[in-house]
């Protein structure tokens, strides 16, 4: 039983949900792979390991941080933080949390074999980000940078570089398509710090949703999804792509049924909202990737 327990609160520090935050860029980086006819398996799940890897290893370094920094108190609306709640030890989240990333290095290092030097530069910075997240001199979620690294690591790095590892190319239509990508991901963020805005701003924790206030963190996500649903029209009138990227057009009454939600609700109600949000970054991403490779 003990035992049990113990996994139960590692699953609850890793925060297995969220991980369609790292599948997501994957599976359009895949597809965009595929449409140029260069897909290779091997790199592809390699990439997806690393990226769930470090995904999972910056959940660890977020819930420790906080945890140093008295941003997780018993207010607290959202889900359980393991080091906080006393369910695991400072040192055993930290172990964890080197634990991931060195599983995402040793993967990464098959990477850098494929794909050279700008592998290995992408894997260490993304790494120090999910560590500077809510740790260092300047942890980026403290000051109102948590939005622009998430869109840059796991939309933009995240897809582009799965589409590096198997082409060993960058293309404007592998940049583009990233946009609605990280735009989405980025989307849950601000659900998340929406939800905890009256905590973080007790804590001193800046997040955008704090320095911009409800109205402004609303606005935020409805600018999100507007990008993410116009990039589509964008790739097909300037990037000679077919007809069928606009499939992600199916998925447009989830994301209008969201934003009524963020719309109008607060507190641990957000909580339906941010898996909504998930949800919906990883259905797009999944008809979007059909709609490139059609």
């Amino acid at each position: 039983m003990k035992t049990l327990s113990s996994l139960r609160f590692w699953l609850l520090a890793g925060r297995p949900r969220t991980l369609f935050a790292s599948v997501s860029p994957v599976v359009v980086g895949a597809a965009l792979a595929l449409q140029a006819g260069s897909f290779r398996l091997l790199p592809a799940l390699a990439a997806l390991f690393v990226a769930a890897a470090i995904q999972i290893g910056t959940n660890f370094a977020n819930d420790l941080g906080d945890y140093r920094r008295g941003a997780d108190t018993a207010a607290r609306v959202g889900p359980t933080r393991v080091t906080s709640a006393g369910l695991l030890s400072p040192r055993q989240v930290a172990t964890g949390m080197w634990v991931a990333f060195g599983l995402a290095a040793a993967a990464g290092l098959y990477l850098v074999s494929v794909g050279g030097w700008p592998v290995l530069v992408a894997g260490v910075a993304s790494i120090a980000a999910g560590i500077a997240y809510t740790a260092g001199p300047l942890p980026l979620g403290y000051y109102g940078l948590g939005d622009l690294a998430v869109f840059i690591f796991f939309g933009l790095v995240g897809t582009i570089g799965t589409y590096y590892v198997q082409t060993l190319a960058v293309t404007p239509l592998a940049v583009a398509s990233a946009v609605p990508v990280g735009a989405l991901i980025t989307a849950i963020l601000v659900v998340n710090n929406l939800r905890d805005a009256d905590t973080d701003r007790a804590a001193g924790k800046r997040t955008l949703a704090v320095l911009l206030g409800r109205r402004g963190a609303r606005l935020e996500y409805l600018a999100l999804l507007l990008v993410a649903y116009a990039t589509p029209a964008v790739l097909l009138l300037f990037f000679g792509q077919r007809a069928w990227v606009l499939l992600t057009l199916l998925t447009l009454p989830l994301a209008i049924r969201l934003w009524q939600d963020v719309l109008h609700t607060l507190g641990p109600a957000l909580n339906r909202t941010l898996a909504g949000t998930a949800q919906l970054a990883f259905v797009y991403a999944i008809v979007f990737a059909l709609g490139l490779m059609l």
